[in-house]
C-alpha cells in the first residue's frame, strides 16, 4: 500500500468512533436539547425492562459480550458502535420508551470494551471477520430479522456484514454519520488531523488524541459524568483496532449497499466534525430505497445528542422495514 493511502486510511480507522421521508418518517418531532431528552426518554422508559447478557463465539473464535432486552417475539434492532465505543453507547436508546416494544440487542465489537482484543492486526485488517462477527451475535442471540443500526464504524461493519452473508436476513439498516467509504473528500479536515495521533505509539500523544477525539464526536456535548465514563472505554479499546483497519482490503462499501434490496435510513448530524454529510448523500444516491434524517442540533452522534427524535424515527424505520 503507498504511504498516502496508509496514511489516509489510518485517519478514517481513527474517525471511524467515529429527514426520514414519507414511508419511514414519524410526525415530525421538536428539537430538544440533550439534557431534556434524556429526563424524557428516561421517564418515559420506567418499564425498565430486564437486561439479558449473553457472550458468543465468532467464527475465529473472538468471544462476543453482548446484552438484550425486550420480547423476544417483537421486531428486533442490532445496535453496532462506533471505533472506540461499546454497548455503553446505545444506552439511550434502552430507556427509551418509543423503543419499549422492541427487542433491542447491542455488542462490543472485538476489540472493545468486554469483548476479546487479539493483538493480531489481521483481526481487525479483514472485513470478513467483522462481518462473521455480527452473523455470531444473529445466530447466537437468536434473532430472527433485526434491523441493524450502524454508527460510524459500525456502519462499515454492517457493510461487511452484507458484502460476506447478503442481506436476506436482515430487514433494513440505519445507517448513523456512518462511514462506508474511505476516502479523503469525504471525510473533514478534522478527522484528518487525527491520522497520525491517534495511532501513535507515543502513550501520552494518543492519550490526548483519544480525549480530543471523543470531543469532536459531540455538538452537544455530553455531561461530564458522562464524558468520564466514555473516556474510560475509549481507553479500554485495543490499539491493535486502529492499526490493523489501516490494512482493509474493503476501503469502498458503496457498491454493497447499492445491491442490498432492503431499506436503508439514513441518519446525520448536521454539525458532524468527522464525517462529511455527503457520505450519507452518496449512499441515498445510489439506494433508491432508502431516505436520509439531517438532525440540526447534532454533530457526530445523533442518537446521544437528540435521542428522542432518534427513537422515534429509528422506531417508525423499524416498523415500516418489517411490515414492507
Amino acid at each position: 500500500m503507498e504511504h498516502s493511502r496508509r496514511t489516509f486510511l489510518a485517519g478514517a480507522a481513527g474517525l471511524a468512533a467515529l429527514t426520514v421521508e414519507a414511508a419511514y418518517a414519524a410526525p415530525p418531532a421538536e428539537a430538544v436539547p440533550a439534557d431534556r431528552a434524556v429526563a424524557g426518554s428516561i421517564a418515559g422508559g420506567a418499564h425498565a425492562a430486564a437486561r439479558e447478557p449473553f457472550v458468543v463465539r465468532s467464527a475465529d473464535g473472538v468471544m462476543l459480550a453482548g446484552e438484550m432486552q425486550g420480547d423476544s417475539q417483537r421486531p428486533e434492532i442490532l445496535f453496532i458502535h462506533g471505533l472506540r465505543q461499546s454497548r455503553l453507547s446505545w444506552e439511550k436508546q434502552f430507556a427509551d420508551s418509543a423503543l419499549r416494544d422492541f427487542r433491542l440487542i447491542s455488542f462490543d465489537l472485538r476489540g472493545h470494551g468486554d469483548s476479546d482484543k487479539p493483538s493480531a492486526l489481521e483481526a481487525y485488517s479483514e472485513a470478513d471477520r467483522w462481518a462473521d462477527d455480527v452473523a455470531a451475535v444473529i445466530a447466537g442471540a437468536k434473532l430472527r430479522r433485526p434491523v441493524l443500526v450502524g454508527w460510524s464504524l459500525g456502519g462499515f461493519v454492517a457493510g461487511a456484514y452484507l458484502r460476506k452473508h447478503g442481506g436476506s436476513a436482515i430487514a433494513g439498516i440505519n445507517l448513523v454519520d456512518a462511514v462506508t467509504k474511505l476516502s479523503p473528500d469525504l471525510l473533514t479536515a478534522e478527522a484528518g488531523a487525527f491520522t497520525r495521533t491517534t495511532t501513535s505509539h507515543d502513550l501520552a500523544e494518543r492519550t490526548a488524541a483519544t480525549a480530543d477525539f471523543l470531543d469532536a464526536c459531540f455538538h452537544q456535548p455530553p455531561t461530564d459524568v458522562e464524558m468520564r465514563r466514555m473516556l474510560v472505554v475509549n481507553g479500554m479499546t485495543a490499539r491493535a483496532v486502529n492499526e490493523g483497519f489501516v490494512g482493509t482490503e474493503a476501503s469502498d462499501l458503496e457498491p454493497v449497499f447499492k445491491a442490498y434490496s432492503g431499506p436503508i435510513l439514513l441518519t446525520h448530524g448536521l454539525h458532524d466534525r468527522l464525517v462529511r454529510i455527503v457520505m450519507s448523500e452518496r449512499i441515498k444516491s445510489i439506494h433508491a430505497n432508502s431516505r436520509l434524517s439531517l438532525f440540526s442540533n447534532s454533530g457526530h452522534s445523533p442518537f446521544y445528542e437528540e435521542p428522542v427524535r432518534f427513537g422515534q424515527e429509528l422506531a417508525a424505520f423499524v416498523m415500516a422495514a418489517n411490515h414492507g
